[in-house]
This record gives structure tokens, sequence and C-alpha cells, in this order.
């Protein structure tokens, strides 16, 4: 991998000072580039699930079969997933835009009240009727500013999505392959 270093930037342009992005100004550029949805799901040191809605979601090899997550340092699943050393990627579909509303509000207990699942094969929760579940066990983690990165070895694949609508983000709104939709 190649480092950037920004001194050399600097110093080959006199006056010049490294520019400073805000994480507002980020986020509404990261915002322009239209992601799927998931919810990331695994159990607790007590054995409740857990789960969180997520679009810094990527494959990342195919052999070995690897996905990476980033997951906020406060997040409960991501203590969950360091305990637990397994997690299950449900990419929702058009269907499931419910879900992930449902699993993006923070530290709410009812997130699993009405929501219908069943462990998979690393025990992790799988969701019903989501166009592809990616269970994985993990691989390693890294440090990355105010997230931290999971590498996740796949070990079970399910699609289910013949004829299903993916579910998108972009720039602050659910969106389809026919243009934005209601939140």
């Amino acid at each position: 991998m190649t480092a950037i270093d920004d001194t050399s930037w600097t110093a080959s342009r006199p006056g010049a000072a490294p520019a400073e992005v805000s994480p507002a100004e980020l986020r509404e550029a990261m915002g322009h580039f239209a992601t799927g949805v998931t919810v990331i799901t695994s159990v607790d040191a007590s054995g409740e699930p857990v789960g969180t809605t997520a679009n810094a979601v990527t494959s990342l090899s195919l052999d070995p079969p690897l996905v990476l997550v980033c997951f906020d340092l406060t997040s409960a699943t991501l203590t969950a997933i360091r305990g637990h050393g397994a997690f299950a990627v449900n990419v929702l579909g058009y269907r499931q835009r419910h879900l992930s509303a449902n699993f993006a509000r923070r530290g709410l207990s009812a997130a699993w009240d009405g929501v219908t699942h069943h462990r998979g094969p690393t025990g992790s929760p799988r969701l019903a009727d989501v166009i592809a579940v990616i269970e994985c066990t993990v691989e390693q983690a890294f440090p990355g500013g105010d997230h931290e990165i999971i590498l996740g070895r796949v070990r079970h694949i399910e699609t289910n999505g013949a004829g299903a609508t993916p579910l998108l983000f972009w720039r602050g709104r659910y969106a389809s392959l026919e243009g934005q939709i209601p939140a």
C-alpha cells in the first residue's frame, strides 16, 4: 500500500497548506456515492441479538473470501462482534427499508421486536427475507479514525434476491434503481 505524505505535497507547492476537510464536508461528498444498505448482526455477551444499519461494507477478496465492514467506535454491535468473533451481513432490498430505519436507531432495545430471524452457522442472527446473507468470522480488526475496520472471512452465503429490488442510500435518503423513495 502506498502512503500519502502530505509534507512532500506541501513542500512542492510553496505557501500551500494541507487542506482541512470538515466531517460535514466529507459526509456531504460521500453522500454522492450510492451504496447498498445492510444490517450487520451478531450476539452480545449474554447471547442476545444485536444489529446496526451499515453502508460502509464492501467485498475485499475472492480468494480467500473476505469482506470489510466499518463500525463507529461506540457501536454496541462492534462490542458484540469483538466478543462473539462472528457477524452476519444482511443485505436489504427495497421491501426491507423499515429494517434499515429500525436498526439505525442507537440504543433501542426494542429493535428486535417483531423482527423475524434465526441463528446461522456462526451463531449470528440472519434476518428473514433479505436479499442476501453473508456470514463471517472476524479475521482481523484495524483502527480507522473514529471507526474500527473489521475484516471478516466469509463462512456461509445465502442469496434470495430473484426479482428483488436493492435498497440504496444516496445523498442522505433511500433510493432505488428507479429513483428516490420516501424514507
